[in-house]
């Protein structure tokens, strides 16, 4: 029998996602976002809200980076959802990483994480209830580290973050447990 829990945010696992973008002056500000997706095959919304740093950089600069935070690098990548950048504004600085601008995008990628997507804004949502920033995906960059024989993103070499909203821990992933778009293929045949 299941208990009631009231309201939470049941959604697991929740990704951890470094958003980087320059403001006017070309300085580098990274935010830890876990509300964010893809939604679209080449389309990434985050889920912002107005008035945040990083959100007035991407206002600004017209494009972000998006980087996959990894276990090795848990603890910067939570000082970076910590530490808001417009309160502390030696935040990238305080880490000691290292950023190299895009060639695809103006923005940062930051070099310790090891996947990042760069991302041109399409637009700014903004309803009643939500906040969010469009960006199109124009590259994916990733280290030869995390790849496999066939050039492929491996999981078990990324050691992604995901965050737990039920206790807020982080945890990495990284073991295969099945084969999308082929587990539930017998039920297809009832």
């Amino acid at each position: 029998m299941k208990k009631d829990l009231g309201v939470l945010q049941a959604v697991y696992p929740m990704p951890v996602l470094m958003v980087a973008a320059y403001d006017e002056n070309e300085k580098v500000n990274v935010m830890n976002v876990a509300w964010g997706q893809i939604c679209d095959e080449d389309k990434i919304i985050l889920f912002i809200g107005e008035g945040k740093k990083t959100w007035l950089n991407i206002k600004a600069s017209k494009a972000f980076t998006v980087s996959l935070a990894d276990e090795a690098h848990m603890d910067v990548a939570d000082f970076f959802g910590i530490a808001s950048g417009n309160k502390v504004d030696d935040k990238f600085e305080r880490t000691g990483y290292h950023a190299v601008k895009s060639d695809k995008v103006n923005a940062p990628i930051i070099e310790e994480f090891p996947l990042a997507m760069e991302c041109e804004l399409l637009e700014f949502l903004h309803t009643d209830y939500v906040d969010g920033i469009v960006g199109k995906i124009v590259n994916v960059k990733a280290e030869e580290a995390v790849l496999d024989e066939k050039g492929k993103v491996d999981p078990a070499k990324l050691h992604a973050l995901t965050f737990d909203t039920f206790r807020g821990g982080y945890y990495a992933t990284g073991e295969k447990v099945g084969k999308a778009w082929n587990a539930g293929a017998a039920l297809m045949k009832k």
